[in-house]
């Protein structure tokens, strides 16, 4: 089969799309496919295109042996709503126009999008006509659903019209893959009518390996061997609702050992960098990301993973990726979130310790009895790496994906 993969985001940037969709092209090379990427300069999440990407309107290169095409977009630190517009717009109208002049009708079986942005169904619907490519739409994020209930987009115009656009993309696409069940339920109860697919996303056992990684992060970085280091590492965004953890870290200041790390970039950083300053934390030390290659050590360095949501009904059918990897490496998750991932991770895989998003007090409380040895984060360390192994697996998610798409080819 011959895939085409569409989406805005892809490494070498960093984050959670980005790798999970390199990781599934690779698999499906694996599978004895042919899989090529279209995607834009790489610009996440510092919103600037990076050094050796400057002043390209096109480009074309290898990443481990997949063809990865890019085309221009447009970039800036405003994160206002017509900057963010013209941000995906502007990579809309490139990837169409890169695409219908390079690529030729019938050279894909199928065209798979990555969803949000939504906007990029504009091009992925015509684009997959052209090409006469069935067109599969994975929804890793229920949006416009989740920007309505952030409070991020208020306009009621611009949301029914974002509405009618998810309706239309659906509509068009041979198959729509949801990246939760939670996804691929709010979907089926909405569009019974058309053919969902569940594809959760996954880790790689290889890599995420604690038996195999060797880390001096926590000596290069000043903590002793007594410190018990409380990690959150990705995107600090609205989302996550992060001001739990700086909450609790001054609920717990007379608990010395307790140190918390907080890694990575994103719109509300500078937020809380002044809430942390402001709360005089001096437990609290907030790090810039780091490359896939560096984040093993980083996990292996660390005692547990704090993943905290929300506290909205929406996010009842979220997994946060970043726990697939801690679990892999056998490290315990101590998870803010509710419905479907503590559901998965603390009631069936006994591999994270729940507290309700958003109650600092709660968390506080978890953390005072690992500080006192009253949990055990090795058992559930081991659990972890078990569960995902079971259940989530990368090579067994794309083997299911690759047999579900050869049911596609013929029909």
């Amino acid at each position: 089969m011959k895939i085409l993969i569409l989406t805005q985001y892809y490494p070498p940037e960093t984050g959670a799309p980005q790798n999970r969709l390199h990781e599934l092209a690779v698999r499906l090379k694996n599978e004895g496919n042919h899989i090529e990427v279209l995607t834009a300069m790489p610009n996440y999440p510092k919103m600037e295109i990076f050094k050796e990407y400057i002043g390209l309107k096109n480009k074309r290169e290898e990443i481990d042996g997949i063809p990865v095409h890019r085309s221009s977009i447009y970039v800036s630190k405003d994160s206002g709503i017509i900057k963010r517009l013209l941000n995906y717009f502007s990579f809309v109208w490139s990837s169409w126009k890169y695409g219908s002049k390079n690529f030729k009708k019938n050279q894909f079986d199928f065209l798979l999008v990555e969803s949000p942005p939504l906007f990029l169904g504009f091009t992925a619907v015509f684009l997959s006509r052209k090409l006469k490519a069935k067109m599969i739409f994975n929804v890793s994020d229920l949006w416009p659903e989740s920007a309505e209930k952030l409070d991020l987009v208020k306009n009621k115009l611009f949301l029914n019209l974002a509405y009618r656009l998810e309706a239309w993309c659906y509509k068009n696409a041979a198959l729509i893959t949801g990246q939760t069940q939670g996804i691929v339920n709010d979907i089926d109860k909405r569009f019974p009518q058309l053919k969902t697919f569940w594809l959760p996303n996954g880790v790689d056992l290889s890599y995420y390996n604690p038996d195999e990684v060797q880390s001096d992060w926590r000596k290069e970085n000043g903590y002793s061997g007594s410190d018990i280091l409380l990690f959150y590492g990705g995107i600090i965004g609205h989302a996550q609702g992060l001001e739990v953890i700086l909450k609790a870290a001054k609920e717990v200041q007379n608990h010395s050992e307790l140190k918390f790390i907080l890694m990575g970039d994103g719109p509300v950083k500078k937020e809380l960098l002044e809430l942390s300053k402001k709360m005089d934390l001096n437990n609290v030390r907030f790090f810039d990301p780091v490359p896939k290659s560096i984040m093993p050590k980083v996990v292996k360095a660390v005692d547990a993973t704090i993943v905290p949501l929300r506290n909205l009904p929406l996010f009842e059918g979220a997994i946060p990726s970043k726990i697939f990897e801690n679990a892999a490496m056998k490290n315990p998750v101590i998870l803010g979130v509710k419905g479907e991932a503590k559901e998965l991770f603390a009631d069936e895989g006994q591999c994270a310790l729940p507290f309700e998003p958003e109650n600092y007090k709660e968390l506080a409380s978890l953390l005072v009895k690992i500080a006192n040895g009253q949990i055990q984060l090795e058992e559930l360390g081991r659990n972890g790496r078990n569960y995902v192994n079971q259940k989530f697996n990368r090579n067994k998610i794309a083997a299911s994906f690759n047999n579900e798409l050869k049911k596609l080819v013929s029909i």
